[in-house]
């Protein structure tokens, strides 16, 4: 089962994932790392530089999760620009090391293909930061994605096309379709760490950590992986039946495990 470690507030769970990161980076200084964007991973990008001061960041790697299709890359909400914005630059990694799926029509048909290709010649993904859509979707892994899906282009749904409006104009300037790591690639990763916060992701959250296993809440996935970390608040832990559990576990946790 996958671990869930109940915080009190959003930073408290970015300083405590960023304290994890940097450690997987001093260990392993060509550490890959999975960057998902949005709102969710936030607090721990902006509690990472704090956590790899004087740590050389010089060779890490990262692949973020996906892109848009048919945005132009320069525009403030593609996720190219959100990775550089959010994470390149105030981390002081190399951007040539990140990288991010191309989400071009030029080609469109191979792109997936060739982004799990460079993820497998990197050594596949440490660890892989999750946010959970409302629908229980990962990545752009909407609902009815196979767990085995690899990365390719996906229709978002309308309520992920909804949540996502806040980043634009209007909801007819987010695009209809995206490039997204796939389930089966996110599977991969040695490390699984999903993050959820407030009460609008309570059911999603119960659903991917309690409930069945199933395509219909693609989040459930994270079942099938070795090692899962579900960091999240107290609102988005409310529904799950195993809460008191968990706080117990994760008190008496040997601290040599880590995360």
């Amino acid at each position: 089962m996958a671990e869930v470690v109940i915080v009190p507030d959003r930073e408290a769970a970015g300083a405590l994932v960023a304290a994890e990161i940097a450690s997987l980076i001093r260990r392993r200084p060509d550490a890959v790392l999975g960057l998902a964007t949005g709102s969710t991973p936030l607090p721990v990008y902006e509690a990472l530089p704090a956590a790899l001061a004087g740590v050389d960041v010089s060779q890490v790697r990262g692949f973020a999760l996906d892109e848009y299709v048919g945005l132009d890359p320069a525009h403030p909400e593609s996720y190219r620009s959100v990775i550089r914005r959010e994470v390149i630059d105030p981390l002081g990694l190399d951007p040539e090391r990140i990288r991010v799926p191309d989400g071009s029509m030029n080609g469109i048909e191979h792109h997936g293909d060739d982004y799990d290709a460079a993820i497998a010649e990197a050594g596949g993904v440490d660890l892989q930061i999750l946010g959970i859509g409302t629908d229980g979707h990962i990545g752009f892994n909407e609902p009815g994605s196979s767990f085995a899906s690899r990365t390719r282009v996906k229709t978002l749904t309308q309520q992920t096309r909804e949540d996502n409006a806040r980043f634009f104009d209007s909801i007819d300037d987010v695009p209809l379709h995206t490039i997204t790591q796939g389930l089966g690639t996110i599977l991969e990763a040695r490390h699984l760490v999903l993050l959820a916060f407030g009460a609008g992701k309570a059911e999603a959250v119960a659903g991917a950590v309690e409930g069945p296993v199933t395509s219909s809440l693609p989040g459930s996935a994270i079942q099938l992986h070795p090692h899962v970390t579900v960091v999240i608040d107290e609102a988005a832990a409310a529904r799950l039946g195993g809460a008191d559990y968990y706080r117990y576990a994760f008190a008496h946790k040997p601290e040599w495990q880590g995360l």
